[in-house]
């Protein structure tokens, strides 16, 4: 009787702690891409609070590569457990180097840059040329969209007005973040998702795909989706991000 009740507590305890590695990733976090801020990430912030996960959004300075990713670390570092880490476009580079992070548990790239060591999203861009209008350079660096190719370039699936409004609050970007080069890859070590937005102008799709097969990403193709897939597919968006946060752990 002793033996039996040792067994059944045990196995209790075993089918409990199942049921705790069984537990989803509470934690999101969010890493906007380049010329835009984090408020673009709101629908999708919506939707995954709604569904009951703590969602931190991350401002880049967009100054340097070195500052964007010490600025997504520093957000990391305020997590209570293991967090998915989301990067949209350049955002991805951001989240292939600071995903070695402790904290992260799985990676999720929205229409990103999922970088391998020796490449550059420069380099890439040359290999699956886009078709999108090239950017404008200030003085002393800084890059941005002209406002007149905005809509049709990064957000032709978001109404004109807008695309019109996030065209005039753009983030000039330092040219510097596009030759960064990542020699550790969290995507090779991190399990990662992989949205590819069909439509895109920004990044070549057909790179996109190139990106999701190489790390061998749960991958998921938005048709009519332009750069701005994030805010103009919020539900899949969030969807995919919740699928990473079900699936991450073991």
């Amino acid at each position: 009787m002793k033996y039996s009740r040792i067994a059944a507590a045990a196995g209790l305890l075993l089918g409990l702690m199942g049921v705790a590695q069984a537990q989803p990733v509470k934690n999101i976090v969010l890493v906007h891409g380049a010329f835009v801020g984090g408020a673009g990430w709101r629908p999708v912030y919506d939707r995954l609070t709604h569904d009951g996960y703590h969602v931190t959004l991350v401002q880049e300075p967009l100054t340097s590569f070195a500052e964007d990713v010490t600025a997504t670390k520093r957000i990391l570092d305020q997590q209570n457990g293991l967090a998915i880490l989301v990067g949209h476009s350049y955002g991805g580079a951001i989240i292939t180097e600071a995903g070695n992070d402790s904290h992260v548990a799985g990676l999720v790239y929205i229409a990103a840059h999922a970088l391998d060591q020796g490449e550059t999203e420069a380099i890439n861009g040359k290999k699956y040329p886009n078709s999108a209008h090239p950017f404008a350079k200030s003085p002393d660096g800084f890059l941005t969209i002209a406002p007149e190719n905005y809509h049709a370039d990064f957000a032709a699936d978001l109404p004109a007005a807008q695309a019109d409004f996030e065209a005039h609050a753009q983030m000039p970007t330092s040219a510097s973040v596009f030759t960064a080069n990542i020699p550790d890859p969290a995507w090779k070590t991190k399990p990662s998702w992989y949205m590819v937005a069909k439509a895109d102008k920004i990044i070549n799709p057909d790179l996109e795909r190139m990106y999701a097969k190489r790390a061998h990403s749960h991958t998921v193709e938005i048709s009519g989706a332009s750069h701005s897939v994030y805010e103009s597919h919020p539900r899949e968006v969030a969807a995919l991000i919740e699928q990473a946060a079900q699936h991450a752990l073991p």
